[in-house]
């Protein structure tokens, strides 16, 4: 309902390919759009250091070493508070 006709007329193409009906098909992209929407957004508080250790754990880099740069990156952070820019 209140779907432009060309869009419509789009969608009909695509769920007559993939042997869907139209409802099955806007579903099944509504669905992807959501999925992809959702992991376009970035996580609202996620601090730093979940978002860098997620890197690491992406890579399977969860260990001693990134203990190690992550106790780096805090003493950089505190030598450089009050710094003027």
């Amino acid at each position: 309902r209140n779907i432009p006709e060309p869009l419509k007329r789009e969608i009909e193409q695509a769920a007559h390919k993939g042997g869907q009906s139209l409802s099955g098909k806007a579903i099944d992209l509504l669905r992807k759009g959501m999925v992809a929407e959702r992991e376009a957004k970035p996580e609202l508080g996620l601090s730093a250091w979940d978002a860098i250790r997620s890197a690491f754990a992406a890579e399977n880099a969860i260990d001693d070493e990134f203990a190690k740069i992550m106790d780096e990156i805090e003493a950089e952070r505190k030598r450089d508070f009050g710094r003027l820019v």
